[in-house]
């Protein structure tokens, strides 16, 4: 196993977005996020703060068409910076499930850092909107998310009824079992019977 730091950094640029970020996935859960959406900054913020990895993301996106192209973005991005600072993924726990609550809210999340992108995600919606952000795409945040990190992600509502209560519990438990996940707790060895995660 590397003692090299599991660090990546990513520039994307296309006709939709462009975005510069960082990600250090044994951090302190600093975050410096600048989206043009603030709820999406603030599930961001949350990301990082609560699974301790520190997170820097600048997007100059085509909000003049909606957020669609923003979000699927950063989830890429953010999906890719986590595959590429996992490397081979010797040594890490592999599968983690976190369960979290805002107030009347309570979403649990599984994952599994299997190298196969796979995402179910029920978070039980009402509105279509958050702010600026449309809740149809805090559901593709989580599919995008999953693609670009070469996971599997199960995000469930249990109980909620205020959309925003909902939405920040997903990235709250989201955000607990990628702290899990993440973790080097198997030494040098590939946490899979076929010998490598992909």
């Amino acid at each position: 196993m590397s003692d090299s730091p599991r660090t990546s950094t990513l520039t994307r640029s296309t006709n939709e977005t462009e975005i510069v970020a960082k990600i250090n996935l044994d951090g302190s859960g600093a975050s410096q996020i600048s989206t043009g959406l603030g709820f999406f900054d603030h599930m961001l913020d949350a990301l990082a703060r609560h699974s301790g990895m520190d997170i820097e993301l600048s997007c100059n996106g085509d909000l003049r068409v909606d957020d669609h192209h923003t979000i699927e973005d950063c989830a890429l991005v953010l999906g890719k910076l986590i595959d590429d600072a996992l490397g081979d993924r010797v040594g890490i726990t592999r599968f983690a499930s976190a369960y979290a609550p805002l107030d009347e809210s309570l979403a649990r999340v599984v994952v599994d850092l299997s190298g196969r992108p796979s995402a179910i995600v029920e978070l039980g919606f009402t509105r279509e909107m958050i702010g600026s952000v449309a809740t149809e795409n805090i559901t593709h945040f989580f599919e995008s998310l999953a693609v670009g990190m070469r996971g599997t992600l199960h995000v469930d509502l249990i109980r909620g009824r205020n959309d925003h209560h909902k939405a920040e519990a997903g990235f709250k438990a989201l955000a607990l079992a990628m702290r899990d996940a993440v973790r080097i707790t198997r030494g040098d060895s590939i946490p899979s019977t076929k010998g490598t995660l992909s």
